[in-house]
């Protein structure tokens, strides 16, 4: 026996200009999945020659960490801490939000003058009080530096971010234990992943249905399970991409207001204030 689907959540339409964009949390029916927040897909879409690219400019965070997946296209990063890199299909940038971070998302100047395909994940991933203050740190990978664990028989493939998998340690060390990955299935393939039963799991359907138990889990949702199990057994019914992880619940309150996730109201206007004030250690020039 393995986990089974509970509810299921599409993703609601939400574009950014002229980003296609879905988030399936929060959403009407699901504020969070502790400690996951937030999901946003961008595209898939086509962005012509002479584009004006990603429209996320220098804006603020606190409290939290962001896990973006450049499924296609690519994403340069620039941060108030001194980071900076390009990351290329197939990568991910871990960034530790912690005590306060500004930072730019935007196209590469040669994605802008050029076009190209972009598709792109961005997942919120809540910390506990306790680490909601620690130093901001960022992990750009490109997708050299990510394991892949392929399934047999050629039927897909793991990429493994953090957490551990048919004994593969994914790169990302993270603050509260979180197993990540994007996991690729061809039509009719099967595999089997590791769930504890006393941890949330995330998963969202990025292309194609799959059949976990006896319910097929659709395109473009996110697929809550139930805890009866510590493994899920996923079968794609046509070629599938999903993002997979799990972690254990924070269980604190979430006071959130825009870019800044806290505890308590309080911390939420400490941290506007030490914004407005420059604490958030400002490099960027725009």
């Amino acid at each position: 026996m393995t986990r089974r689907i509970k509810r299921q959540y599409k993703a609601f339409r939400d574009d950014i200009r002229d980003l296609q964009t879905r988030r399936p949390v929060p959403g009407p029916e699901l504020e969070h999945l502790d400690p996951f927040l937030f999901l946003n897909h961008h595209g898939p879409q086509v962005y012509a020659p002479d584009n004006l690219g990603l429209p996320f400019g220098p804006h603020p965070h606190r409290g939290f960490e962001t896990v973006t997946f450049i499924l296609r296209g690519e994403l340069a990063h620039k941060d108030t801490g001194g980071h900076e890199s390009i990351i290329g299909p197939g990568g991910v940038q871990w960034m530790t939000a912690g005590s306060g971070l500004i930072h730019s998302e935007l196209s590469p100047e040669s994605f802008k003058r050029q076009g190209s395909e972009l598709e792109i994940l961005q997942l919120w991933v809540n910390l506990p009080s306790r680490l909601k203050m620690t130093a901001p740190s960022y992990v750009g990978l490109q997708a050299a530096d990510i394991p892949q664990i392929p399934l047999s028989h050629g039927e897909g493939s793991v990429s493994l971010i953090s957490g551990e998998v048919a004994g593969v340690t994914g790169p990302i060390k993270t603050l509260t234990g979180v197993t990540m990955m994007t996991v690729q299935l061809a039509a009719g393939s099967k595999v089997t992943l590791k769930a504890p039963a006393a941890r949330e799991v995330f998963l969202y359907t990025v292309k194609g249905r799959l059949q976990i138990g006896d319910q097929q889990a659709q395109s473009w949702h996110l697929i809550e399970l139930d805890d009866s199990d510590d493994s899920v057994t996923i079968e794609a019914i046509e070629d599938a991409v999903l993002l997979f992880g799990h972690a254990d619940k924070i269980r604190e309150p979430i006071v959130s207001h825009g870019p800044f996730v806290m505890n308590t109201a309080q911390e939420i206007n400490e941290a506007i204030l030490d914004y407005q004030a420059g604490r958030f250690n400002v490099k960027l020039d725009g």
